[in-house]
């Protein structure tokens, strides 16, 4: 499961062993990124009207798509020029003295700061590259900091810890001592802290690979995946009950128990969102798709898994709020129910809230 490969930085991150004075880090020139640096400045000040709200967008120039900005408004005006910051007319709109000119208009009440107008030329001098949503970017190894001083580095993640604490002139922590390292690894894999009896075993473990077996262990148990599952609960809005009126009680604990069990069997993540999303679908391999999808070796391993484990999986999407009054309009709530499924898997799966178009444009 992808949850228990991401669990272990955060062990390492409070473990590694230093004690330095003579720590740096090769700084390498930082480049502008429009999700991190650009975006929120768009977002907050010219998207209202040069976004993707086609009703309200002024000169038909939209700052949250490329091929627009940086083709000619209906003035005839290049909004953004890459590489020529002095060519592009978002700057001169920017610096501008003319209240006519000026951009946002005081009357938003919305002025850039001087730091914001400058990561804005940079940003254009740089080549004006944009980045799509951050869900659909596929993640790049990034290249480890190069680290001298000191230091006794265990996992490459201390170099990158490292490399900030030198360029935030900050000094590091010393190590913690091993008490703390079996509970804070303790409550972080398993939610719950060590028993006295388990903590004076770690201390009394000398072997080099003692923390390790901790981790093994922790991961091992079956509290390992009831404290990984919790927060999947909550993006799938797991409940026991009905959630409208009178909150009547239904059986949903069926499918929490699949989650735990997906997680302790370390199952991948394509095969749970697949079991999760359209499990009901796999469980007959006479209804799982084309014969051509059957023929997948990956798809074949699905559907020969329990027929019975995979239709508790599609629970997922039985977790909206049911009505059941009796004056309810039958055909309504049957529209909130979809609309409710789509807002979940867009959000749990996409990382989208796409709610709002549900009655508005989309971004």
């Amino acid at each position: 499961m992808i949850a228990r490969r991401l669990a272990i930085p955060s062990l390492v991150i409070s473990s590694f062993v230093c004690g330095f004075t003579g720590l740096t880090a090769r700084a390498d020139t930082k480049t502008i990124s429009f999700n991190r640096d650009i975006r929120p400045i768009f977002s907050d000040t010219c998207f209202q009207c040069h976004g993707p709200d086609e009703a309200k967008r002024k000169s038909g120039v939209r700052f949250d798509q490329r091929e627009s900005a940086v083709a000619k408004a209906k003035s005839g005006d290049l909004p953004i020029v890459p590489g020529k910051p002095e060519e592009s007319e978002v700057m001169k709109r920017l610096t501008s003295t003319d209240p006519e000119e000026l951009m946002p208009p005081d009357k938003l009440h919305k002025k850039l700061t001087p730091q914001q107008i400058e990561t804005v030329r940079k940003w254009i001098a740089e080549g004006a590259e944009y980045q799509g949503h951050w869900a659909f970017i596929k993640p790049a190894r990034p290249a480890v900091p190069a680290i001298t001083g000191a230091v006794h580095i265990q996992n490459p993640i201390d170099n990158f810890i490292l490399a900030r604490l030198a360029a935030e002139r900050l000094p590091q922590a010393p190590e913690a001592d091993r008490a703390t390292l079996i509970r804070r690894v303790s409550l972080d894999l398993n939610g719950i802290p060590p028993t006295p009896a388990e903590v004076d075993a770690f201390l009394a473990d000398k072997t080099p690979d003692a923390y390790g077996k901790i981790v093994d262990r922790l991961l091992a148990s079956p509290r390992y995946g009831e404290r990984m599952a919790a927060q999947w609960l909550d993006f799938a809005r797991y409940a026991d009950s009905n959630g409208f009126q009178s909150d009547s009680s239904r059986q949903m604990w069926h499918w929490r128990d699949w989650v735990l069990g997906a997680f302790n069997k370390n199952m991948p993540f394509d095969q749970f969102t697949v079991e999760q999303l359209a499990g009901d679908l796999l469980a007959d391999s006479e209804k799982s798709g084309s014969p051509e999808a059957r023929k997948n070796p990956v798809v074949a391993s699905w559907v020969s898994d329990s027929k019975t484990n995979q239709i508790v999986a599609t629970g997922f999407n039985r977790n909206t709020r049911i009505n059941g009054e009796g004056g309810r309009i039958v055909e309504e709530w049957f529209a909130e129910t979809v609309i409710d499924r789509v807002e979940t898997t867009g959000q749990t799966w996409l990382a989208l809230t796409v709610g709002c178009a549900r009655c508005h444009d989309h971004k």
